[in-house]
């Protein structure tokens, strides 16, 4: 199949296009869902006053070599923030003529973490072995609340007089936010009722120290979510051809942002792969607020074959889902239909695409930067407002 960037053009004609063009390739016809009524926000938002218009673009060819996503795809975003559908466009087209992107689904596990309060330092340790032996019923209080999570594991902490317990699920196919939730709070009231301990004691179903929607060290070493990691190898005169940039300069260009990065005291290693991540959130119905733990990429580059350029991204959290919440929307749902993920394992292969999608913005951002397009990109795509004779 040829590969084509989508039509360009700002005017109704344009869209029109855009919109037949990707019914073409895909299938998908995205102008035709009915509008939500105020009845369908319950579970949703409260207090509900109205919608907020947001713009929504396609970026693509993606072409995917995953664990789960496997061919070609159309990306949708919503977003404020110009040059960003036509620069990952830009991106994923350079590795669909190098044959694409490959992802690899790692694992999935979402976790929350309440914490038991004793009276002294001597009660954790007993606790903590009471835990051990009696993991199977606590397991079944958990999942009892849930037809799909399922609890793998409870990691304990003791700090003084306090044991952290990390429940730790995997949630099919839902982000499974409020399904972790609601099952450790029904194991901890089992754990609180069944303990027999002589001193009085309590919990608190959340600590913290599970890093929900928080950039932290500890989500890079053990994920939560999806984690999934990506990599591509582009030939040298494409790279020329799309991204007027070499392999060589684009190494030399990337050390010096690690050299920045890690001055700054940057968590994760990467330029703005929560842009991708908010973007295709929005138009697929998940929880924005989770890009704040989400954008903890590393991205690594290095030269192949003296002309080639090797890029590869590792997302050790992608806290994304095809069922419940937003993703029940009619927009939002025929978003997941574009893309195909509906039905089993569609969540990991949202979380590969996701992946694959953020790695291509990565590598056009690079080359705007090494190239000294940045700025002259910002200013082509802007609207510009011109007030008292100044734009």
């Amino acid at each position: 199949m040829a590969r084509a960037l989508p039509p360009r053009g700002f005017e109704e004609e344009d869209t029109q296009k855009r919109l037949q063009w990707l019914e073409d390739k895909t299938g998908v016809r995205l102008d035709d869902v009915k509008p939500e009524q105020p009845s369908d926000y319950q579970g949703i938002i409260e207090n509900h006053v109205g919608s907020v218009n947001m713009p929504m673009a396609v970026a693509g060819p993606l072409v995917l070599s995953g664990s789960y996503a496997q061919g070609e795809y159309y990306v949708p975003l919503c977003t404020l923030e110009a040059t960003l559908s036509m620069s990952m466009s830009r991106g994923l087209y350079l590795t669909s003529l190098s044959g694409g992107i490959k992802t690899r689904h790692l694992k999935q596990e979402l976790s929350r973490s309440p914490v038991f309060i004793f009276d002294d330092i001597e009660d954790a340790p007993e606790f903590r072995l009471w835990l051990e032996q009696n993991f199977e019923q606590i397991r079944d209080v958990a999942e009892a609340t849930t037809r799909h999570g399922k609890l793998l594991r409870i990691d304990p902490y003791l700090m003084q007089n306090s044991v952290i317990l990390d429940f730790v699920y995997y949630t099919a196919e839902a982000a499974g936010q409020n399904m972790v939730t609601i099952a450790t709070q029904a194991a901890c009231q089992y754990i609180y009722d069944a303990y027999d301990c002589e001193k009085p004691f309590h919990y608190f179903i959340e600590c913290n120290f599970n890093c929900d929607k928080n950039p932290a060290t500890k989500t890079i070493l053990l994920g939560r979510g999806h984690q999934v990691t990506a990599s591509t190898l582009i030939k040298g005169r494409y790279l020329k051809r799309v991204l007027r940039a070499d392999a060589e300069g684009y190494v030399r260009g990337w050390r010096q942002c690690s050299r920045g990065s890690q001055l700054a005291g940057v968590v994760g290693m990467n330029m703005h792969v929560s842009n991708a991540l908010a973007a295709i959130y929005m138009a697929t119905g998940q929880d924005v607020a989770c890009v704040s733990e989400n954008a903890l990429g590393s991205m690594d580059m290095e030269v192949r074959n003296g002309e080639d350029l090797y890029a590869s991204l590792t997302m050790p959290s992608l806290t994304v889902g095809t069922v419940g919440g937003g993703t029940g929307l009619g927009q939002q749902r025929r978003n997941l239909e574009l893309l195909g993920c509906v039905g089993e394992n569609s969540s990991k292969m949202l979380a590969e695409i996701v992946c694959g999608a953020a790695l291509g913005l990565e590598l056009s951002l690079g080359a705007s930067v090494l190239t000294n397009e940045f700025a002259q990109a910002h200013d082509r795509y802007r609207k510009r407002t011109v007030l008292e004779g100044k734009v």
